[in-house]
């Protein structure tokens, strides 16, 4: 099983590690792509604050995340799994799983998307950054399209035989889209919240309350011990721990699955 996660706009400010070495991250194959972005954005965060911020998408009130991106190849580092905060990593418990009977399955399964690194392993250690992969960086371009031309074939590699599962939102699944084999082994997580009941019942997608299921997924199938190889295994694994989900077939093949997570008031 691999299970594809975003990262999150909260992280932690402090680190106490040695410096990031791109090379030791997961997929050392990209450790040169790490190397220009990470240049190419403390070059942009070097100049005037305003145009960083006005790149970056962030407010006046985040000028500290553009001062700390100005440094961030000497910056104290910190594991992935202790980096990323807010309600997806809070239901996910990243540390928890690290340092259980599930930490070997957790290392190797899951797979947190990055907009500077590409993609990271939860024991990776990189510095606290501040960088989404929605971003045009000025001498990369899109960073979605930048890392799907370098992630695409290792990342079918690593799925080879897995089923996937994939928790990212848009703007971070651009910079994978499974091909189509793998994409028949792929479910990808929908929340949606149910109102009403019987033929007056209405279903809506979700933002933030999607967020904390599919931590709370993530974590039932690393924390239960299932070893899912199909779609419709990490349907049954789920519903077995008290989900409430419907998988539903790709409209065409070589398409993903849809695996719905029915939220109910």
């Amino acid at each position: 099983m691999l299970i594809l996660l975003p990262p999150s706009e909260g992280k932690a400010v402090h680190g106490d590690g040695h410096p990031v070495d791109p090379a030791r991250l997961a997929l050392p194959e990209v450790a040169q792509a790490r190397d220009e972005v990470l240049a190419r954005l403390q070059e942009l965060c070097r100049r005037p604050e305003e145009t960083a911020r006005e790149v970056l998408g962030l407010s006046a009130a985040q000028g500290e995340a553009v001062r700390r991106n100005r440094s961030l190849s000497e910056a104290p580092t910190l594991r992935a799994a202790d980096l990323y905060t807010g309600v997806l990593y809070d239901r996910l418990a990243l540390p928890d799983l690290l340092g259980s009977a599930s930490a070997d399955r957790t290392a190797e399964s899951v797979l947190i998307f990055s907009g500077l690194w590409g993609v990271l392993a939860p024991g990776d250690r990189v510095p606290p950054y501040r960088l989404s992969m929605g971003v045009r960086l000025p001498g990369v371009g899109p960073l979605g399209a930048f890392w799907r031309e370098r992630l695409g074939d290792l990342l079918e590699k690593r799925a080879e035989d897995r089923v996937v599962v994939d928790c990212r939102s848009s703007t971070y699944a651009a910079a994978w889209r499974p091909g189509a084999t793998t994409a028949e082994r792929t479910v990808s997580v929908r929340v949606l919240r149910e109102t009403g009941t019987g033929a007056a019942a209405k279903r809506s997608v979700v933002s933030h309350m999607a967020k904390a299921a599919r931590g709370a997924i993530a974590h039932s199938l690393l924390s239960e011990g299932v070893h899912p190889r199909t779609p419709a295994e990490v349907a049954e694994a789920l519903d077995a721990v008290g989900c409430t989900v419907e998988l539903h077939e790709p409209a065409r093949r070589g398409r993903p699955w849809t695996l719905d997570v029915i939220e109910r008031d």
